[in-house]
């Protein structure tokens, strides 16, 4: 808390409303005047508030008629009548129960939430999409898109009517524990399928629009927003049916909200290994002229860093990201520093420009419900906040000219794996590890009996793995139990008694388990289906995860170790 004449004073008394202009100031405490204007906010219920209150009266002390208008100075009676009014008219800006952040952004992006701004608030009805409560005992996963769209900023940025595609786009997935959290962007040029997508009409109706199914050019992922009518819940459901992960929100921003909120936390810090000459012969690119070494960028500039790309190494949009991971982190980084946190403007005005940049879905369509969800994810600390990208891979469909990716099916399952099961990208807190199923006798190939089912692998795979086994590793007792009963899961696992840990092992080193794929029963005498400890055989259930019978699975509980990654609490230079 700030302090005056030995007093403790609230941050929230330190704003009051100019009876004149409408606009909150910063008051010192130390006469008439209220110090430090914030720029015009937006606050729609101030305004009409303003509107609506009589003009002060002049008083005494003001010349009338032809005058200049120069007021003689008030008495101290009518100081405490006007400290009285300012009072009673002021807002509460922000208190312990309301203060909160969402360090999250698209091309880059933060924001501070008060109950003064919910009028700036702009939400899309996404159906069911979106309908997730602001906070819940589970992970989160948030979609923040940056669109390109033009619509609004007067034809600034090229064509005024393009409604936009999703240009950057970062899944943001925090733990359940809130102990990490994983940043990954997805290249707007990736060939991939858009499923059906149900969209919210003006007149209320529900439109679907039909998908569109990958071919060897297209369409690519940032097609997901904006073409045919497309809104951010067709985004989130191409990335849930790309990743496997239920999408819960979406924040959605724009051009100008990387302007304002970078320069309402007083700059970006970046820093650049090679200098930045973004503008090619045809007069196309950013524009950006950045010099090798550290800069701190806002507004335009800051804009112009993230939009780069034609100058970076191999002008493409992976290079364009890695721009962009630097600016988010740094961004972070200058949220939580204690120059911004201390400063009551640079708040006001980061929550100011925050709340009308940003559009969110219903479900966290409120500053109570955004400031319950900001306050619940600010429990992650920086150095466990880390960025990565989707994996991929040149689209071999285009031969020499790759203007498109494919995902690489080698990698990206293993991340995606990783993040469903709340795997921190950085080094946490280590969990009790299982390994110790893994060591041990193993039975001879002979003495092994396994049922194999299908639960969730491609068609055929349980036959397939049955033939495998019998042929190449002379397993005979094995049986194909056919499709698994219940709902497909994602992960292969094995069942088995305790007294099978010999042919679990044997079996585990021939499919390339892991110990997490290994589940004991409590009782002896075989495993069933369910891991019951009923039946004669192991139970061997196929899991999405399934490469082929011998192909190694990755640990869930434990990191891919060949996808790039930065941290959100790291200074380090890119370009």
């Amino acid at each position: 808390m700030d302090t005056q004449g030995g007093r403790n004073i609230d941050p929230a008394d330190q704003w009051v409303l100019d009876p004149e202009t409408g606009d909150y100031r910063l008051h010192t405490g130390t006469g008439d005047a209220p110090a430090a204007t914030v720029p015009e906010q937006g606050g729609r219920r101030a305004r009409r508030e303003a509107e609506r209150r009589p003009a002060p009266d002049p008083g005494p002390g003001t010349h009338g008629g032809g005058g200049t208008g120069e007021r003689t100075p008030r008495g101290g009676a009518a100081r405490s009548r006007k400290a009285k009014r300012s009072t009673k008219r002021r807002v509460l800006v922000w208190t312990a129960g309301t203060l909160g952040f969402v360090l999250v952004a698209g091309s880059a992006g933060a924001y501070l939430l008060y109950r003064h701004f919910n009028d700036n608030i702009n939400t899309v009805d996404v159906g069911t999409a979106g309908s997730k409560n602001a906070t819940s005992d589970d992970a989160v996963n948030i979609l923040v898109i940056g669109t390109d769209s033009r619509i609004g900023l007067g034809g600034k940025y090229g064509d005024a009517g393009s409604v936009g595609h999703a240009d950057t786009t970062i899944l943001f997935h925090v733990a359940k524990d809130r102990s990490n959290a994983t940043a990954m962007s997805i290249p707007r040029d990736m060939v991939t399928g858009i499923p059906d997508c149900p969209t919210k009409q003006k007149d209320g109706s529900t439109k679907t629009i039909k998908a569109t199914p990958q071919e060897s050019f297209g369409p690519r992922f940032n097609e997901s927003l904006g073409q045919e009518g497309r809104d951010p819940g067709c985004t989130m459901r191409t990335v849930s049916e790309i990743t496997g992960l239920p999408i819960d929100h979406f924040i959605l921003v724009n051009f100008e909200a990387v302007k304002t909120l970078s320069t309402a936390v007083g700059g970006v810090p970046i820093c650049l290994t090679h200098a930045i000459d973004d503008t090619d012969k045809q007069g196309q690119g950013s524009h950006l002229h950045l010099a090798a070494g550290p800069h701190t960028v806002q507004g335009e500039e800051a804009l112009q860093f993230v939009r780069t790309r034609h100058s970076l190494k191999n002008g493409s949009d992976l290079d364009r990201i890695d721009l962009q991971k630097q600016f988010l982190g740094s961004m972070i980084r200058q949220m939580k520093s204690g120059d911004t946190l201390s400063d009551p403007t640079k708040l006001f005005k980061l929550a100011n420009a925050a709340t009308k940049s940003l559009t969110v879905d219903t479900g966290i369509g409120g500053v109570d419900k955004l400031t319950a969800l900001a306050k619940d994810l600010n429990r992650v600390d920086s150095e466990h906040i880390t960025f990565t990208t989707l994996p991929v891979v040149d689209n071999p469909a285009e031969g020499k000219n790759h203007r498109t990716v494919v995902i690489d099916k080698t990698r990206a399952p293993a991340l995606f794996t990783a993040i469903k099961n709340d795997v921190s990208l950085t080094e946490v807190a280590k969990k009790p590890t299982s390994d110790s199923k893994l060591k041990g006798t193993k039975a001879d190939p002979s003495q092994v009996r396994v049922t194999v089912y299908n639960g969730g692998g491609p068609q055929g795979a349980a036959q397939t793995t049955l033939e495998w086994l019998q042929n190449t590793k002379g397993v005979a007792h094995s049986t194909n139990g056919g499709n698994a009963p219940g709902a497909k899961q994602d992960r292969t696992t094995l069942a088995y008694a305790p007294e099978q840990a010999d042919q679990a092992r044997a079996l585990a080193a021939m499919m390339g388990l892991s110990a997490s794929a290994l589940h004991p029963a409590t009782t002896a005498s075989g495993s069933g289906t369910d891991g019951s400890g009923t039946g004669k055989d192991m139970t061997l259930t196929l899991g999405r995860d399934f490469n082929g019978p011998g192909a190694a699975l990755t640990d869930p509980a434990k990191p891919p170790t060949d996808i790039p990654q930065s941290r959100a609490d790291k200074k380090e230079c890119v370009g």
